[in-house]
């Protein structure tokens, strides 16, 4: 077990594979293809897949055949071997080497009846998808959430489509606007509880970390917005991607949050963001 812990530090310590490593975490419980990895880390075919069979032969990643393509994910039960064979077998599980942020996310992240979660979802452009999930969870649940959305583009607007779709569905467009990230990781920014990215490019990239380490989903859905062919086809994009998302957002909100530690909730977000695209 020691060796294999070695083994698989030493693959991690090289900062090219550690950025495959990365990206495949953020794209969890995604299977993504090869030539979207080196696309996103900006690599050569040739060196991208060096690093997934180096990944992969030390058992941090998996790869399943898929028609003519590879596609990677992340091995979960390797990554937490890692953590716990530092932790436990290295360090002696001495809890004084833990900086403080950690004891924060093994806590229960079950609220006080009275509490509401912050949800920040976020996409390239704030323009469609994330605007949809902003939307229908402010309207379907605002008890108990504070629904907010952005995009990491420098600048977006708000799809005309969508904005027809949504009001038409009977939501309440005025308090909508097209938004940068960077709004939400100023210091006077509200402190989130989770935060969701719905489209892969937006998962792709390197992101700060957010203040008060909240649990992160991906929930990626493709873009409407560059939906092909006749209008009908182009709304019906827009009309399933709606769909999708008010069905994650039914199963979010009906999660027992009083009864979840960090550990379950996890789960079940990533088990919500395996759910496929449905036309509502």
């Amino acid at each position: 077990m020691e060796s294999l812990l070695t083994d698989r530090l030493a693959t991690l310590s090289h900062p090219q594979r550690m950025d495959v490593f990365r990206l495949l975490m953020r794209r969890y419980p995604d299977e993504v293809p090869a030539g979207e990895i080196s696309q996103a880390l900006d690599l050569k075919a040739s060196t991208a897949s060096v690093y997934l069979s180096a990944l992969t032969q030390a058992g941090l990643i998996s790869q399943r055949r898929n028609g003519t393509q590879i596609l990677y994910a992340v091995n979960l039960t390797a990554a937490q071997e890692v953590v716990s064979g530092l932790f436990v077998d290295c360090c002696r599980g001495r809890a004084d080497i833990c900086p403080p942020q950690l004891s924060d996310l093994l806590r229960s992240v079950s609220p006080m009846s009275d509490t509401k979660f912050n949800v920040l979802f976020v996409c390239t452009g704030n323009s469609a998808r994330s605007i949809f999930a902003e939307t229908i969870l402010r309207e379907m649940a605002g008890d108990r959430f504070v629904a907010y959305s952005a995009g990491t583009a420098h600048r977006s607007d708000l799809n005309p489509i969508a904005v027809e779709l949504l009001r038409a569905k009977g939501h309440d467009v005025s308090p909508l606007r097209s938004k940068n990230v960077a709004e939400f990781q100023a210091a006077d920014a509200p402190v989130m509880d989770f935060v969701f990215t719905v489209c892969d490019r937006a998962a792709n990239e390197e992101c700060p970390t957010w203040a008060g380490q909240p649990l992160s989903g991906h929930w990626g859905l493709p873009d409407p917005v560059k939906a092909q062919g006749t209008e009908a086809e182009r709304r019906l994009a827009f009309q399933q991607t709606y769909g999708a998302l008010r069905n994650r957002m039914l199963a979010f909100s009906s999660l027992p949050f009083d009864q979840l530690d960090r550990g379950s909730l996890q789960k079940h977000v990533d088990d919500i963001g395996k759910t496929p695209l449905e036309q509502d």
